[in-house]
């Protein structure tokens, strides 16, 4: 079938914007999802680099987007639950917290460490307690990025769902208010700036599985890892990357 200029372009584009979001970091215009929470005086967040705030990170994103009011966000919990909740910042600052120290790395070839505070998803389990059914949950992003994971990915020790870095509130270029950190997996498979979780019966691919030629599990691979915080170039096992 032949594609019109107009149809053309716009094909270009989507590819062009898959390919730079690699990382995971997904974005979308304001006030793209439902009940998204934003005003016009929230910075627009862009692909550009911000080494005043962390000199050592290669944050992405496919495209702008604004940035989340953190007094006014919520995250919605859903679906195969008993009790569907909301919850916000201080409320999620409430729950029982974990100091973890662990490296990001990403698909492209690099990483960096830093300090992560947050909580658990068992935490999380247990507030809204799960139907037998629920194996699965899917995340829904501000920016419209979702992920799909399983319970048993997400019960695993290290996964952590963190609100500050290195000492301070998530910035927002890094994915605030909340994030998951999964440190046996690319940076793809942690879902960032978070809005909704909705437990469900079924799994499935999450967004960059399915246009990029990347695992559907994310599980990082032996090969050569670039810290950006060290230096250099070192070869790595796969897995989680624990030296320094």
């Amino acid at each position: 079938m032949k594609l019109s200029r107009r149809s053309l372009i716009a094909w270009l584009g989507a590819v062009m914007a898959s390919i730079a979001a690699a990382c995971g970091l997904k974005t979308d215009g304001p006030g793209g999802e439902e009940g998204l929470p934003v005003t016009p005086s929230r910075p627009i967040l862009t692909n550009e680099n911000s080494p005043a705030i962390k000199p050592h990170w290669n944050v992405r994103f496919i495209r702008p987007f604004e940035a989340l009011d953190r007094d006014r966000w919520r995250l919605k919990i859903e679906g195969l639950v008993e009790r569907p909740l909301e919850l916000g910042l201080a409320e999620i600052q409430a729950l029982p917290s974990i100091v973890q120290n662990s490296r990001l790395v990403c698909v492209e070839g690099w990483s960096s460490r830093a300090e992560w505070v947050g909580f658990t998803f068992q935490t999380l389990v247990d507030l809204v307690k799960p139907k037998p059914e629920a194996q699965w949950v899917y995340f829904e992003c501000a920016d419209g990025y979702y992920e799909v994971l399983s319970l048993a990915e997400l019960l695993q020790p290290r996964v952590l769902f963190a609100y500050k870095m290195d000492g301070e509130l998530l910035p927002d270029k890094f994915g605030a208010p909340l994030r998951l950190i999964m440190p046996d997996r690319y940076g793809y498979k942690g879902p960032k700036t978070i809005l909704k979780m909705r437990f469900q019966e079924k799994g499935g691919r999450g967004y960059w599985s399915t246009v990029g030629p990347y695992t559907r599990d994310g599980a990082i691979e032996p090969g050569v890892d670039r810290p950006l915080d060290l230096g250099g170039r070192r070869e790595i096992k796969g897995g989680e990357v624990t030296e320094y």
